[in-house]
């Protein structure tokens, strides 16, 4: 009886590490929160593809984290958050640039305001469908973007350090509405999507935006196929 009683207390204690194995195994990744960008902080593929739906039609752009790692993984999270949902082309400046990048929600952009990204070096240049990170001084990128309609090298000595390209869509961005200029931007940020509504009825805004699934790779030919086709 004793023996039996034993084994049973070795199974149990074998059974009980077992289990707490597998729930340490299956502990479930943070989930991701808009008011917590502690839970957005993955590292974004060497390349991928961002879809945006605007009220204009859809925008394709490729990112090259090589270009600016800390700005990509920035806009890679951003994206796979939902942060641009809802957000407007709040200063479209026709011939410059179209910048976004602020929610619709100020308790979401407030939380983000104080994430700031040191500046990446610039390796690309300002020029026409580059994305790249809007800053109020060195190392103050938060998540404000613009995507460049002309030739800007000039912002290049300055640090604004592109990190993309729109690849397709880009006759979508020339479309967005540029009749208000220059706009106050504070309460785009402060009061959000009732503000923008109210004041700036006539901007353009993101729908959605989601990663581009990758292709899967198309597997190799196997030998023995091949052999089979050659002797066809």
């Amino acid at each position: 009886m004793k023996q039996f009683l034993t084994i049973l207390f070795v199974c149990g204690a074998a059974f009980a590490q077992t289990k707490s194995t597998t729930a340490a195994k299956k502990s479930p990744a943070p989930t991701r929160n808009l008011l917590d960008p502690s839970t957005l902080k993955a590292i974004a593929p060497a390349t991928f593809k961002a879809r945006f739906t605007t009220t204009q039609g859809d925008v394709v752009v490729e990112v090259t984290r090589a270009w600016a790692p800390l700005g990509a993984d920035r806009f890679y999270n951003l994206v796979r958050g939902g942060f641009f949902t809802g957000a407007p082309f709040f200063r479209v400046i026709a011939g410059f640039m179209a910048q976004f990048g602020v929610s619709p929600d100020p308790k979401i952009t407030a939380a983000w305001n104080s994430q700031v990204l040191k500046d990446d070096p610039v390796k690309q240049s300002n020029k026409r469908g580059f994305i790249t990170f809007a800053t109020a001084g060195p190392n103050t990128r938060t998540t404000q973007l613009f995507i460049n309609y002309g030739d800007n090298s000039r912002l290049d000595s300055q640090g604004f350090a592109p990190f993309g390209e729109v690849i397709e869509g880009m006759d979508v961005v020339d479309k967005f509405y540029s009749g208000y200029g220059e706009v106050d931007s504070g309460s785009v940020q402060s009061l959000g999507k009732a503000y923008v509504d109210k004041s700036l009825p006539k901007l353009d805004s993101i729908k959605s935006a989601v990663i581009v699934p990758m292709p899967r790779p198309v597997p190799a030919a196997t030998k023995s196929t091949t052999t089979k086709s050659t002797k066809q």
